[in-house]
């Protein structure tokens, strides 16, 4: 039996590709283990897919800013890479598959020294630092936008497409209205601030809300410990984070509200949901998602309010704008050409083993 080895953490969007792929590796009879922190998401996540075993190792964020902690995550991410090279020379993998983020170094870096053949896989449209770093060490990348290619490699790199989780797929809006206590005949407005949340996004969102509750029944998933049970609404409901639930939920979506990572917004391109996007700042990020929602927006798939723009009056307009005009970027998105990404991964994956 073939055995592979995933990676990649620190927040939702590098977990979600592995969960995609896991369970076709699952089914085509792999083993299957999963190496992250010791208690990121990614733990969180990954445990509640059976027959997946996981393994925790001590890792240091890869921060841009300036902060002490700078000092001592070097020390870690070493400690990481002494953990991680004793886990893969005991389990042995045939393949690692990487998906970024900052525990993947260490990662990374253990199956290299192993001699274990590396598939790193990049979703936005230039790489993280992350995925900088264990690029020279990888044995194919594959991308999600065909121009990042021009970054990377050209002898090993492969534009893939997105690859998205099947169980999206089959959400059902009946069952996202039940889930939700909804109502059929008005439509459904879906905010998701990423799985660590967003605090500007929430604000503006509940400062909106008794001018969006005559028009819209309201999800808004606010990120851990984001809950704020002084605003009560019939059709507005607040939820940390949703997994098992969340097609269903988007299933039942008119539009979405979204930061503007590369696997949430193909994921909603993919199943046909008109955005409003809200990209991090280049002060919170690298920039990754300026770009993402750009080249969407380019695409007509979507519409861009920046975080700096961000009120309940600015809000309120773009939404109104997007829902009005629905039926334009549902036009748009159905020339989006649709690639079994999944498939694909799936075969140089196999291909690459040892």
């Amino acid at each position: 039996m073939k055995k592979i080895m995933f990676t990649g953490g620190g927040s939702a969007g590098h977990v979600t590709v592995n969960l995609a792929l896991i369970p076709r590796f699952l089914e085509e009879g792999w083993s299957v283990e999963y190496l992250g922190s010791e208690n990121g998401i990614e733990k969180q996540l990954v445990l509640s897919v059976r027959n997946v075993r996981y393994h925790g190792i001590a890792t240091g964020k890869l921060r841009r800013y300036l902060d002490w902690k700078n000092m001592k995550d070097p020390f870690k991410v070493i400690q990481g890479v002494f953990q991680a090279y004793r886990l893969i020379r005991k389990q042995k993998p045939n393949v690692l598959f990487s998906k970024g983020g900052f525990v993947s170094v260490p990662v990374v870096l253990g199956a290299w020294l192993n001699k274990v053949p590396i598939v790193i896989h990049e979703s936005d449209v230039t790489p993280g630092l992350a995925n900088r770093i264990s690029i020279p060490f990888a044995t194919r990348i594959c991308t999600t936008f065909p121009d990042t290619e021009k970054h990377l490699p050209s002898g090993k790199t492969h534009y893939v497409g997105p690859i998205i989780r099947e169980e999206l797929k089959q959400g059902s809006a009946e069952r996202g209205r039940v889930f939700c206590h909804f109502i059929n005949k008005k439509p459904v407005l879906l905010i998701m601030g990423g799985s660590l949340g967003a605090g500007k996004i929430n604000h503006a969102v509940r400062s909106s809300l008794e001018r969006l509750v005559g028009h819209f029944q309201i999800v808004h998933l606010c990120g851990k410990g984001q809950i704020d049970l002084s605003y009560q609404y019939p059709l507005y409901r607040q939820y940390e984070y949703i997994q098992e639930e969340l097609p269903d939920i988007v299933a039942m979506s008119d539009v979405v509200i979204s930061r503007a990572g590369a696997n949430s917004i193909f994921e909603f391109l993919t199943l046909g949901k008109p955005m409003l996007l809200i990209p991090l700042t280049l002060e919170q990020s690298r920039g990754d998602q300026l770009v993402n929602a750009d080249t969407f927006q380019k695409s007509g798939y979507c519409e861009v309010l920046f975080e700096e723009d961000l009120t309940a009056d600015t809000l309120i307009s773009s939404i109104k704008q997007i829902y009005e005009n629905r039926h334009v970027y549902l036009q748009n998105m159905s020339r989006f050409e649709r690639k079994d990404a999944l498939s694909f991964v799936f075969e140089l994956v196999k291909q690459v083993s040892r």
